[in-house]
C-alpha cells in the first residue's frame, strides 16, 4: 500500500498543476489524442498525435493511413476502460484539456513511450524524455519517417490558404466565419487566427470587402 501511494505522489509531482475540475467514466477515443468521458470532450494535455486523416510514406516508401492506425490502436488499448481525467485548461474550442489517468498510469506518456504520439513542448515539457525514449527504441511510429502533425497541419494550412486566396473576391479578404455555436464572427488578416479559418460559402460563410460591410451584416469581429 506504502508503494502504491509513492508511485502516485511521484505520478502527480511529475504532472502539470491539475484543477479541481474531473471526470471519470469509460473512454471513447475520437482519434489518437482525443476521447469523451462522462460527455465531456477531453483533449489530452502535452501530446500531439498524428491527425485522423494523416498518411505517412513517401520518398519511395508506399504511403499508408498512419493516422487511422493510431486511432485504432489506442482504441485497442484504452476504449472503454474507466479513466480519470483531471483539467489542466480549456482551449479555443471549449474542449478539456486534461490529463487522464489508467489506474495510476498516465495516458499520455503511455502513448509517447509506445510512439503513437509525440510531446507537444509548445504547452508541456512532462513527455520530452518519454518522446527520446520512444525514438531510442523506435516505437510505434518513430523511425518511419513520419512527418510530425504540426508539419502535417501547417502544410495542410499552406494548402487551404492558397485555395482561399483564389475564393476571394479581388480586395474582399476579411474572412466571415461561423463558430459551432452559431456565432457569427470575422477575421481580419494578422489576427490570431486568420490562417487557420475556412470559409464554407456552402454554410453561410462569406468573405467581406470592410469591417464596416461585416458590422452591418451582424458579424462581430474576433477578438484576437
Amino acid at each position: 500500500m506504502l508503494r502504491t501511494l509513492k508511485t502516485l505522489a511521484l505520478c502527480l509531482l511529475a504532472a502539470p498543476v491539475l484543477a479541481a475540475t474531473a471526470v471519470e467514466g469509460p473512454a471513447h477515443w475520437v482519434d489518437g489524442d482525443t476521447l469523451v468521458v462522462a460527455g465531456e470532450r477531453v483533449r489530452l494535455h502535452g501530446i500531439d498525435a498524428v491527425e485522423a486523416q494523416q498518411h505517412c510514406g513517401g520518398d519511395g516508401v508506399p504511403t499508408w493511413a498512419c493516422g487511422a492506425w493510431v486511432t485504432g490502436e489506442v482504441r485497442a488499448r484504452y476504449e472503454g476502460r474507466v479513466l480519470a481525467c483531471y483539467e489542466v485548461e480549456r482551449d479555443r474550442y471549449g474542449r478539456m484539456v486534461a490529463v487522464c489517468y489508467d489506474g495510476e498510469q498516465d495516458v499520455g506518456r503511455a502513448l509517447v513511450r509506445g510512439g503513437l504520439a509525440f510531446a507537444m513542448t509548445r504547452y508541456s515539457d512532462n513527455y520530452v524524455q518519454d518522446e527520446r525514449y520512444a525514438r531510442r527504441v523506435k516505437a510505434g511510429l518513430i523511425g518511419t519517417g513520419v512527418q510530425s502533425p504540426a508539419d502535417f497541419r501547417a502544410s495542410e494550412r499552406r494548402a487551404a490558404a492558397k485555395w482561399d486566396l483564389v475564393a476571394a473576391p479581388e480586395g474582399c479578404v476579411i474572412k466571415g466565419n461561423i463558430s459551432g455555436k452559431g456565432k457569427r464572427i470575422y477575421h481580419v488578416p494578422g489576427q490570431r487566427w486568420y490562417d487557420e479559418t475556412r470559409i464554407a460559402t456552402d454554410k453561410g460563410e462569406r468573405w467581406f470587402c470592410s469591417e464596416s460591410e461585416a458590422r452591418n451584416a451582424g458579424w462581430s469581429r474576433a477578438g484576437r
